[in-house]
Parts: structure tokens; sequence; C-alpha cells
């Protein structure tokens, strides 16, 4: 199915993209500018994103790796607020 008809991707295009990038780095996170830039492409006139995106979401292996999950939490705990309560 065709997802950009200004670039000519389809969704077989996406797919692969994704599974070339999850090849090459099982710990990245993957985002439209990068399936575009793996496919050597740009987005033109930006009508299909929301489009990419959704085709994007249908493959398990685009979400968050979990290593990189919940990583502000743990900031957060770490983060010492010179001596002053948390609400300043």
């Amino acid at each position: 199915m065709i997802v950009c008809h200004c670039q000519h991707i389809t969704d077989r295009d996406i797919q692969a993209a994704i599974d070339w990038m999850r090849a090459a780095d099982a710990q990245s996170i993957i985002t439209p500018g990068r399936v575009y830039h793996a496919l050597g492409k740009s987005p033109e006139c930006g009508g299909c994103i929301s489009h990419f995106v959704a085709t994007m979401r249908q493959d398990d292996r685009v979400g968050v790796p979990p290593d990189l999950c919940n990583l502000r939490s743990q900031q957060e705990k770490d983060v010492h607020h010179e001596g002053q309560r948390q609400g300043y």
C-alpha cells in the first residue's frame, strides 16, 4: 500500500527500513525522520505524516528499547535540590 505519494513510499518500504535499522542497532529509537533518512528521502507536503506514523506504530519493534524506559524517573531520584524543598 502506498503511504506517501510524493516520495513513492510504501508500507513495505517502511517495514524494510525498520528491519534494517533494528539489525544495525537494536537500541536506537526509530522516528519518522530516521525512516525517511534510511530510505534516502524526505517528506515534501507532509500530508502523509499521520498515515506514515500509523504504519510505523503497527510494528512492535518501533517502541522504546527496554533499557531506555524510565530514564527520567531514575534521573529525578538522582537530582539533589541544593538543600531546598522540592516545591521551590
